[in-house]
């Protein structure tokens, strides 16, 4: 799903994103709720960039929020690997600079991507067609994977995200002899 944002464009720079685990849900711009095999997911645009809500039969228990968050001293990181309860969790980011041409054809390629995949959520920023924000969710097996894309055209950066949060082997009690 592709949208038109009607908001100022407020992720100015690559480096003004964020990462947090645990966020109550924000204010959302658009949003996509999708089911999958059990695990509710919830897609969400914020003015400032995304959340990615994961909800089970007892609420929400994973909550992914990157984006430009007002008092953050907690920078985007390389990579997070994390338990939580009966849940592993794990983060990876990337920050790719790009020429203007390149750039641009990336930008158009992931909005086609993201805007024709059923599990897809895409919005585009006022100012600049390759100015977005775009997320797509999969289940595989035991695991729930994201990617992401924030895109920063007036500096030709693309940052990458990929997520998976997957339910944690437990090791079989042993009973003594």
């Amino acid at each position: 799903m592709l949208t038109d944002l009607k908001t100022p464009y407020t992720d100015t720079r690559a480096g003004d994103l964020a990462w947090a685990l645990g966020c109550d849900p924000m204010p959302a711009l658009a949003k996509l709720d999708l089911e999958l095999q059990g695990t509710a997911a919830q897609l969400r645009l914020l003015g400032a960039s995304h959340q990615v809500l994961l909800a089970d039969e007892g609420g929400i228990f994973c909550s992914e929020t990157v984006a430009c968050i007002p008092g953050s001293r907690t920078p985007l990181p390389l990579g997070v690997s994390k338990r939580m309860d009966d849940w592993e969790y794990a983060f990876a980011a990337r920050v790719e600079t790009l020429s203007g041409g390149s750039f641009a054809g990336r930008a158009q390629e992931l909005l086609a991507l993201v805007a024709d995949h059923p599990h897809g959520l895409a919005g585009t920023f006022p100012g600049s067609p390759n100015a977005f924000t775009a997320l797509l969710v999969q289940r595989r097996g035991d695991q729930v994977h994201w990617r992401t894309w924030h895109a920063y055209p007036q500096e030709r950066r693309l940052v990458v995200t990929h997520t998976r949060v997957g339910v944690r082997v437990r090791e079989p009690e042993r009973v003594g002899v």
